[in-house]
Parts: C-alpha cells; sequence; structure tokens
C-alpha cells in the first residue's frame, strides 16, 4: 500500500483540483484526509484474527467502492447538514468524498505486494491489481517506515504519484485560467 502521507497527498490534491474557487470549511479538508485513509481501518483485524484474504481482511470490504459510497453518503449527510439533499451541492460532495476514499484502493491496487483489492465485495470477491504496478508497498511497521525502506517507499511515491498529481492540478489550474480570460 502507498504510505498514509501519500494516500493524504492525493485527497487533498483532488480538492484543491475540484474546489478551486471557493474557500471550503476546515472540516472538509479534515474529512478528505480522514477518508483518503479510512480504508486501512482493516489492520485492526490483523488483531483479532481476521485472515487477510478474508471479506474484511486487509484489502477486502473497506476498501471496495461499496464501502467508499457509503462513507461519502454518511460524510455528506452528518457533516454538511445545511446542504440541500439531492442538491447539486449535495451531489458534487458525494462525488468527491466516494472519489477521495475509492482513491485509496486504486492507488493500492497500483502497489508491487499484497493479494489485490476487493473493488467489487460483497457481490464479488475477486482481488484486483491494476495492469501497470509500479508503487512500492509501504512497510507496515512504523520503525520500518521511518528507516531506509520507508525512504525508498516516498522517493518512489514522488516519481510515480506526487509528481503527476501536481501535473496534473497544474494543468487544471492553467485550463481554468484560460477559460476566465476567454470570458
Amino acid at each position: 500500500m502507498p504510505s498514509a502521507f501519500t494516500h493524504i497527498f492525493v485527497a487533498e490534491m483532488l480538492g484543491k483540483t475540484r474546489f478551486p474557487q471557493e474557500p471550503m470549511a476546515p472540516r472538509f479538508w479534515v474529512l478528505t484526509a480522514v477518508c483518503s485513509i479510512l480504508p486501512d481501518v482493516d489492520v485492526a483485524g490483523f488483531y483479532l484474527g481476521v485472515k487477510y484474504g478474508d471479506l474484511f481482511g486487509h484489502r477486502g470490504f473497506f476498501h471496495s467502492l461499496l464501502f467508499a459510497l457509503i462513507v461519502a453518503l454518511l460524510v455528506v449527510l452528518f457533516a454538511f447538514p445545511a446542504i440541500s439533499r439531492f442538491s447539486r451541492r449535495w451531489w458534487a460532495l458525494l462525488a468527491f468524498f466516494f472519489v477521495v476514499t475509492a482513491s485509496h484502493g486504486l492507488l493500492d491496487s497500483m502497489t508491487d505486494k499484497g493479494m489485490g483489492v476487493g473493488f467489487f465485495i460483497p457481490f464479488d470477491n475477486t482481488r484486483y491489481f491494476m495492469l501497470w504496478r509500479p508503487v512500492d508497498a509501504s512497510p507496515m511497521s512504523i520503525p520500518r517506515f521511518f528507516g531506509h525502506a520507508g525512504l525508498h517507499v516516498l522517493y518512489n511515491e514522488i516519481i510515480w504519484i506526487w509528481t503527476p498529481m501536481i501535473a496534473l492540478y497544474a494543468i487544471v489550474r492553467l485550463y481554468r485560467r484560460g477559460r476566465e480570460r476567454a470570458i
């Protein structure tokens, strides 16, 4: 799996790309970060006897698209109650938090280790990887992450994830500036 830093970075960049013109409340940014790493709550299962390949094992249900939809719905309903339900703004927030939560599984499916990601659990228990997997898996232990292995992973993530996200953000910004000048 990519590091928590990278999951959060991707989510925050998506937020800055999606909602650039309006100042978002601090809870928006906090929830963006939380949703981006929330699927890894499944690692608690290791301590409860849940096996990696089980339905609720690592990269199982909590990495699924259904889980991302449930999380997005709960976030929008409870964290943004003033937004009129089913309004354009409500749907935009729902879609955003769905994408942010689902991005976790997408990034995990690009790593070089593990059993894949259960995107369609509980409807299909198959675990999937992307065809192209350039991202080195992050060490699971905190001491190893803050050692040589963790530095190697961060370097790899900067090349394969951070740089393209910064480029995407720059392209979107330039495009929006061009549209504003044209008007």
